[in-house]
C-alpha cells in the first residue's frame, strides 16, 4: 500500500446519481468511491500516481430532500462546440442529500509505466499535504455536481471522529468506478456495499461490470 491520507468532506447538498435513474436523478445513499476520488483528484492528480479510496466513514445521519434543478438536454462534442442553453435547458426534479459529512481515507500507489526518476512516494505524499494544508486545488471540489461544493479539511492526527450511525445497513449495488482501461468498451464496475457502523469499508471489496 501507498502513503495514506484522510480528509473530511462536508457540504449543504450532494447528488450522487444512480445511473438507472435517467430522467428525475436520484442519489446514492452515500458518497460513491468514484466521486471520493474525484473531490482528492480535484485536489491533487498526477498520471504517475494512482488514488484508491480505503474506507468512507458518513458522520451524518443520510438525509434526502427534494430540489428542482435546471439542466442542459445536450452535451459538447466535436461536431458541436456550441450549445444554446437557453433553447435546451430543462427543469427537473432531483432527490439529493442534505447536510452530508463525511470522512474519506485514501491512499495513492505509483504507476510504474507512467512514472519517472522523480517520481518518488515522498516527493507526491508532500505535495498532497501541502495542497490541503493550504486548500489549493486544481478544480474546485465537488459533491457529484459542481453546483454542491465541498469543504475539505485535511485530518492530521489521524483522530477520525465516530459516527453516530449503528448497525449494519445495506446499500444494494453502488458504482464503484469506471474503467477507461479500453477507450472502446468503457465499462462501469459495481461493487455490493454494505456500511457498518457508519463505515463503508473497500479493502477486500469485488467488483463487476
Amino acid at each position: 500500500m501507498g502513503y495514506g491520507i484522510a480528509i473530511r468532506v462536508r457540504g449543504d447538498y450532494a447528488l450522487f446519481t444512480r445511473p438507472e435513474m435517467k430522467v428525475e436523478r436520484m442519489s446514492y445513499d452515500v458518497i460513491t468511491p468514484s466521486a471520493a476520488r474525484g473531490i482528492i483528484e480535484a485536489i491533487y492528480w498526477k498520471p504517475s500516481i494512482r488514488w484508491v479510496i480505503d474506507r468512507i466513514h458518513v458522520l451524518r445521519p443520510i438525509e434526502f430532500t427534494n430540489i428542482r434543478r435546471n439542466e442542459v438536454s445536450e452535451k459538447m462534442s466535436e461536431k458541436k462546440a456550441y450549445i444554446a442553453t437557453n433553447e435546451v435547458r430543462q427543469i427537473r426534479a432531483a432527490m439529493v442529500l442534505k447536510n452530508v459529512d463525511y470522512v474519506i481515507e485514501a491512499h495513492f500507489e505509483i504507476v510504474p509505466e507512467k512514472a519517472g526518476e522523480s517520481d518518488t512516494i515522498e516527493k507526491h505524499y508532500n505535495m498532497v499535504l501541502r495542497r490541503l494544508r493550504k486548500g489549493q486545488y486544481y478544480s474546485p471540489p465537488c459533491l457529484g455536481t459542481r453546483e454542491f461544493g465541498a469543504r475539505v479539511d485535511l485530518i492530521e492526527d489521524s483522530q477520525i471522529p465516530a459516527s453516530p450511525l449503528s448497525g449494519v445497513r445495506d446499500l444494494g449495488w453502488m458504482l464503484y468506478d469506471i474503467d477507461f482501461s479500453n477507450p472502446q468498451n468503457i465499462t462501469p464496475r459495481f461493487f455490493k456495499a454494505e456500511m457498518q457502523d457508519g463505515v463503508i469499508d473497500l479493502y477486500s471489496i469485488q467488483t463487476v461490470g
